[in-house]
């Protein structure tokens, strides 16, 4: 049996903190490898990443969520007991009620809602005097069109605490320490709040019943039964939290086309002809997003039962890591990989193993996110505001992206002046 090399550091916990994103592929690197073997957090792991490594760790059946993730991220993220850390049956059967609510209706239903909530924000911003905050502000109005959305409208007040609340969720997860901390005792209260729109669902509100939380409410289990109220509130979270999430792509789009002008002209509305090439110029556009800039490092799993890969076997247990942004970045799937292009997804679509932003492999039978059509829309959707909609400055500022930073995002948080609605 092959043994793929080993770090000759003790643990390399440090070196993931330091690193973030790049940890895996500078070991990789170093190495010669895209497989190796290391201790983190005092835990024998196996590092892999690459086209091969994504189609090998999103075989379905392979691997388990469960053990696979931090606590201190799984309880920000997915949380326990909710349709990642599930398996076999269970998973396809939850899986199915997201599919569900993420049809293509619903979805688009979405879109709507971040379009008009999208446009009042930016009419507000016409009367600022000082520079704006676009990761903030995105993160309120995706908050606010995410809850109108699942049958949980919030204004006021309380959209600002629910904005505050998933925000720090996402912005803790990556995190050991205050941001993490912040997350955990922010998280609590949301849950509640999910828990109690769940109860008010089942004692008879008005809740429309093709609305996410109609359906979190009424979902049974493969055995007939409901799903107790504490899951059922994860669940409206693992709904709600990812669109509030999108804004970090979206950001990251509109860092692209300030750096990249000369892309815009291939973004904006044309003639009637010409929709159908601008939505393709689109759609390229936020793929090269998802797969050029950092969203999450890696994804875990614990081996369910024994296989071999590459003349090793491995065991039941095993921890493996999968370098989501070293696989999205790998020189022996794109050409030129450092370099935002694009036109690399002219033609459709990309292999399942290669692009990898939000998970691979097949979408009902695996893990992959069902949220990748939403990401897909919201960003195309944001990229024609962004382009048709409004004309802004960008002020001078750090706009530098420091990977070790788990979730990367712009120094600055990416800060927009002068902004008119033109459309």
């Amino acid at each position: 049996m092959s043994a793929f090399p080993r770090v000759s550091a003790p643990d390399s916990s440090l070196g993931l903190l330091s690193e973030g994103y790049e940890f895996i592929s500078n070991r990789c690197r170093r190495l010669g490898t895209d497989a190796f073997r290391c201790r983190l957090m005092l835990a024998p792991a196996i590092c892999v990443r690459g086209r091969e490594a994504a189609e090998m760790f999103y075989t379905p059946g392979r691997f388990t969520r469960q053990g696979a993730v931090p606590a201190t991220a799984l309880t920000l993220l997915q949380d326990r007991r909710s349709v990642q850390t599930l398996d076999g049956a269970a998973h396809h059967h939850r899986k199915e009620l997201f599919l569900e609510c993420l049809s293509a209706e619903s979805v688009g239903n979405l879109v709507g809602r971040f379009e008009r909530e999208f446009r009042a924000a930016a009419d507000g911003w016409q009367d600022e005097e000082g520079p704006v905050e676009l990761l903030g502000e995105l993160e309120a109005i995706l908050t606010r069109a995410a809850c109108d959305w699942i049958g949980a409208p919030v204004t006021g007040e309380e959209a600002e605490d629910r904005t505050r609340e998933f925000a720090a969720m996402i912005d803790g997860a990556g995190a050991i320490g205050p941001r993490n901390w912040r997350g955990q005792r922010l998280r609590r209260r949301t849950e509640q709040w999910a828990a109690d729109r769940v109860r008010a669902a089942r004692s008879g509100a008005a809740v429309a019943a093709d609305t996410p939380l109609g359906r979190l409410a009424a979902y049974e289990d493969a055995s007939g039964e409901r799903l107790d109220e504490a899951v059922a509130a994860v669940e409206l979270l693992n709904l709600t939290r990812p669109v509030v999430a999108v804004a970090r792509f979206m950001v990251f789009a509109a860092l692209a086309l300030h750096e990249r002008p000369d892309r815009r002209a291939a973004l904006t509305d044309g003639a009637a002809e010409e929709s159908h090439a601008v939505d393709g110029a689109r759609q390229a556009f936020a793929q090269e997003v998802r797969r050029y800039y950092p969203f999450f490092p890696a994804v875990g799993g614990k081996v369910r039962e024994p296989f071999e890969w590459r003349g090793r076997r491995f065991e039941r247990d095993e921890w493996v890591l999968l370098d989501l942004y070293g696989t999205n970045h790998d020189a022996d799937a794109w050409d030129e990989p450092e370099r935002f292009r694009p036109e690399r997804f002219a033609h459709g679509g990309a292999c399942p193993h290669a692009l990898v932003p939000q998970g691979g492999g097949p979408l009902r039978e695996g893990h992959r996110c069902p949220g990748e059509d939403a990401t897909l829309a919201l960003l195309r959707s944001f990229l024609g505001l962004l382009v048709d909609a409004v004309r802004y400055e960008v002020p001078p500022q750090d706009l530098s992206v420091d990977l070790s930073r788990i979730p990367a995002e712009p120094a600055s948080r990416f800060r927009i002046a002068d902004v008119r609605l033109i459309g």
